[in-house]
């Protein structure tokens, strides 16, 4: 019989298909009920293999494993070149990335003298019972035409999984990744608001709120993002509106069909659009009304922020709109946005802006990026949302309600981010460093964003990862566009495992306290903060076995 080569690795491992694994093997580890977990079967043969299935003993663990083969995609520009050195490789290639249910009837490929790898997830109930778990994988080289025993290729690992009594609490964080409902409109062909828009936008809800996305960007109308001026995105707007005379009407039957589905798919949170456009509130976001029996785009690039025509407008649309999400979702679960990422030459008018719209919203939250301190002090904000790379003064000044994020320019000085070409425990780590500051929320700007920059075209993003040589791939979206709905990248899977992380952190804080946990955490390092942290794959992946286990050890002390 031939041997297929296989390694069991962590989560953790980016395998790539021309060089050896620089991983070591990784083949047991500890989860918490209410957890999902998650390692790879690398594995490679000497020669083409093209009818290779894949196949899982649980080992008596009765929950249903799912298998993904990783994918390759392109990367042109994987780098800007002036980054750190806590990088995978900076040239281009072939980068693994996507995820391909596997099935039982999936053909997988072994490539001569290539490394590929299987991701399976497995998702632990609450009511499994607690237990070490040996659990198999064989490859198998089938040939419907002769008998199973004669099979020829032909490899079998084992993972040891182990299952603790402990269980995860539920998330508190806030976790935002902009939602691009037009994105999926122009993919699929979609118009929006028909039923087909609804059952395609619901599955890609669904898949981000089972992530640890639980805030969703909302398109009451269309969101003024990353848009080229004097240029639109398609028209999604929630809100019906017409205009008599000065008087506005707004049917909101299209958002409260929009937060149910929300709701009913996990999502907790929601956010207004922009009410102003970005980098400066300079203008107004493209609003459609009904008028004299036709619909036209009243507010736009062409009309400035502070319009009064566009004020006037505000005075009616806002408290409207708030009296509607009193009966929703209320101030609790709904934030508002002014304009994203102002600058000293517009501070004075986003200043003004933001108290015209705080008059009218009341109670409810406003939450922008902003990461400048000075002006951030003379800002209104309620929950600034402030780069990684400027986070340090606000943290040194103790600023509430803080939130946290990055983009295409935390790349230098070792900040946490999930393009393609860095290392993994360089996406996870982030869960770590949000539970340590005690960050109230994350924000990121590409869940699906498969547009070039500026959103000037449509791209691919099977063939296209850096919205056409404008960001470092993989910073634009988290999520590629499938049949049906999503296909997931190996980076969401790592990044639920943060947000798993700072549950896992959240539940030994309530049975040992913060300093314990802290003292813990740290142990042994200096301490952690966004630059600074070991690069070690293996230093984070013991880090979680030492929460697992001290989390067991208080819990059994406490009985």
């Amino acid at each position: 019989m031939n041997h297929i080569q296989i390694t069991c690795v962590s989560s953790l491992t980016k395998v790539f298909p021309d060089t050896d694994l620089t991983d070591h093997t990784c083949a047991c580890g500890s989860t918490l009920r209410g957890e999902v977990f998650s390692f790879q079967a690398a594995y490679r043969a000497d020669r083409l293999v093209k009818n290779l299935h894949a196949r899982v003993d649980m080992g008596g663990l009765a929950l249903e494993p799912h298998l993904y083969q990783v994918g390759l995609v392109p990367s042109e520009l994987p780098s800007y070149g002036d980054g750190d050195d806590f990088v995978l490789r900076d040239t281009p290639g072939l980068y693994p990335d996507p995820l391909y249910l596997v099935t039982p009837d999936s053909a997988l490929y072994a490539y001569p003298n290539q490394w590929r790898s299987i991701w399976i997830s497995i998702a632990v109930g609450l009511d499994t019972p607690p237990g070490t778990y040996p659990i198999q994988i064989t490859l198998q080289e089938q040939d419907d035409s002769a008998p199973q025993e004669c099979a020829g290729w032909r490899g079998t690992q084992i993972f040891t999984l182990c299952v603790l009594p402990a269980e995860l609490p539920r998330q508190q964080i806030l976790h935002t990744e902009w939602f691009a409902c037009d994105c999926i409109s122009t993919w699929y062909g979609l118009e929006p608001l028909t039923p087909r828009w609804w059952d395609m936008i619901s599955a890609y809800v669904r898949n981000a709120a089972e992530h640890g996305v639980n805030m969703l960007l909302t398109p009451v109308f269309t969101p003024p993002l990353d848009t080229k001026i004097d240029t639109e995105r398609l028209t999604v707007q929630l809100v019906s509106i017409q205009k008599t005379g000065d008087s506005y009407h707004f049917d909101f039957g299209n958002l409260g069909k929009w937060i149910a589905m929300g709701q009913a798919n996990g999502i907790e949170y929601f956010e207004m659009p922009h009410l102003f456009t970005q980098w400066g509130a300079k203008a107004t976001p493209k609003i459609v009304v009904h008028e004299n029996g036709e619909d036209r785009k009243m507010f736009g690039w062409h009309i400035a922020s502070e319009d009064a025509a566009y004020l006037a407008f505000l005075e009616q649309f806002l408290p409207a709109l708030t009296g509607y999400l009193d009966s929703k979702a209320g101030p609790e679960h709904v934030f508002f946005h002014i304009s994203d990422e102002p600058g000293e030459d517009s501070l004075e008018r986003y200043s003004r802006l933001s108290a015209f719209v705080k008059k009218l919203i009341g109670a409810y939250p406003i939450l922008d990026a902003l990461s400048d301190y000075p002006l951030f002090e003379k800002s209104m904000l309620t929950s600034p949302v402030t780069a990684t790379s400027a986070i340090d003064a606000f943290l040194e000044q103790h600023v509430e309600n803080l939130w946290a994020y990055y983009c295409c320019g935390q790349y230098q000085n070792y900040l946490s981010n999930r393009f393609l070409a860095m290392p993994s425990n360089r996406c996870r780590i982030l869960g770590v460093q949000l539970y340590r500051h005690n960050i109230k929320g994350f924000l990121h700007w590409g869940y699906n964003h498969w547009y070039s920059g500026l959103s000037v075209k449509k791209i691919n993003p099977f063939l296209n990862t850096d919205a056409d040589a404008c960001f470092p791939s993989g910073d634009a979206f988290l999520v590629y566009p499938g049949e049906d709905g999503p296909v997931n990248s190996l980076r969401i899977k790592v990044l639920r495992e943060a947000f798993q992380d700072h549950r896992a952190l959240l539940l030994l804080e309530s049975l040992a306290g913060k300093e314990e946990t802290h003292r813990l955490l740290e142990e042994g390092i200096p301490p952690i903060t966004f630059q600074q942290y070991p690069h070690e794959t293996k230093w984070l992946l013991k880090l979680r076995e030492k929460i697992n286990r001290a989390i067991l050890s208080y819990m059994e002390a406490s009985l």
